[in-house]
């Protein structure tokens, strides 16, 4: 029987199935898979070695008593070791510390592990599992995985360096990052980041007019210069520190917090497009308008600043409207900027620029936190 942490579907005919088979009833096709709790998907016949290395598939059978006290007390162990192993026993001592970094104070990173306290405890417990009985292999505790994973978004330092800061080889760094990442965006991303249910309320924020609730608006991570030319092509784009850059679509509210990041495309992809794949425009409407600059002309339902006609200048009115709207998106300019002063989107990325998957749980992952980080640091209206 299907473990209810797996959808089936059929790539043909699009049809939901119920429990775990090989082929599709009606069309017959060889069904595919995704793990909703890490986001990947495959072939039915990769599904079982998937299976046996996620931390969200494994268990598909109750555990036997004497395996349930075993897990409780590893379970206690690791809890035991938060407080006790570098380098988040030396983090924590003070807020200031903590936010050098990680970009959060102690109280945000706890409220942050209780977020993904048990994915991460599973974590643990299956790459302990893994791990041979004769093979001694040190591994870090829940909360140093968190920690570990935030100062790397932040600082974006080299795997190797991290390494030699946690007495880890970096491929055990590279894997760890990215599972990591993987469970933060399951956990956190869905938690601090989605659309305001209310939105056609005249009691949501607005700005300048009743029906303006949203701000849209796209920014670039930079790349290495591709030495591919049809590549080269692909990903350029002529504002990027390097002329070549991935794109990924913020949208915020008026409270200026985010509410909607889109996957991320390639630098030459006009910001309209990313608009129009995004799925935003199925929730505006006469109540609903976003605000964004002229690179989005063309809609019905979004709001740009009027340009100049043929050899004729703004009158005042369309002046004073024109200001009214770039002064609301002020607020979407200031969050592409608190974006990227997490060095991994505000430097040269390095990870492979093909991988659009791990890029925007990235990009996903860091607009939460920055959500996380207006409470205490709002951004002055």
């Amino acid at each position: 029987m299907s473990s209810p942490l797996v959808e089936w579907h059929c790539p043909r005919c699009q049809s939901t199935i119920a429990d775990r088979r090989k082929h599709c009833t009606t069309c017959h096709s060889m069904l595919r898979w995704t793990c909703i709790g890490s986001g990947r998907s495959g072939i039915y016949t990769h599904f079982f070695r998937h299976r046996d290395n996620c931390i969200h598939c494994t268990s598909e059978m109750e555990d036997k008593p004497q395996q349930v006290e075993e897990k409780q007390i590893a379970i206690q162990q690791l809890r035991n070791l938060n407080n006790e192993q570098r380098p988040w026993s030396e983090w924590d001592r003070s807020d200031q510390s903590c936010i050098h970094h990680t970009w959060h104070d102690i109280e945000q990173i706890h409220q942050l592990y209780s977020i993904c306290e048990q994915s991460l405890i599973n974590y643990c417990l299956h790459r302990t599992k893994q791990q041979s009985d004769n093979v001694k292999t040190s591994s870090l505790s829940p909360m140093n995985l968190l920690v570990v994973t935030l100062w790397y978004l932040k600082h974006y330092h080299s795997e190797r360096y991290i390494a030699t800061e946690v007495y880890l080889s970096p491929s055990t760094i590279h894997r760890m990052v990215t599972e990591i990442v993987d469970i933060l965006h399951s956990c956190v991303y869905s938690e601090l980041v989605s659309l305001p249910i209310d939105m056609e309320s005249s009691n949501t924020a607005h700005e300048p007019e009743e029906h303006h609730k949203i701000i849209v608006d796209s920014t670039s991570i930079a790349v290495p210069r591709p030495d591919d030319s049809e590549q080269r092509k692909a990903y350029f784009h002529s504002k990027s520190a390097t002329n070549y850059a991935i794109k990924v679509q913020i949208a915020c509210d008026f409270n200026h917090r985010i509410v909607h990041v889109s996957e991320c495309y390639r630098g030459s992809v006009h910001d309209i497009t990313i608009l129009r794949e995004s799925g935003l425009l199925e929730h505006v409407n006469d109540s609903v308008q976003i605000i964004a600059d002229k690179a989005y002309v063309g809609e019905e339902f979004v709001i740009t600043p009027k340009g100049k006609s043929y050899r004729r200048e703004l009158t005042t009115e369309d002046k004073s409207y024109n200001y009214d709207i770039n002064r609301a998106r002020a607020a979407i300019e200031i969050i592409n900027q608190r974006i990227k002063t997490y060095a991994i989107l505000g430097s040269i990325y390095r990870g492979t620029i093909n991988d659009f998957d791990k890029i925007t749980k990235i990009s996903q992952v860091v607009c939460a936190l920055c959500n996380l980080n207006l409470v205490k640091h709002p951004i002055r209206k």
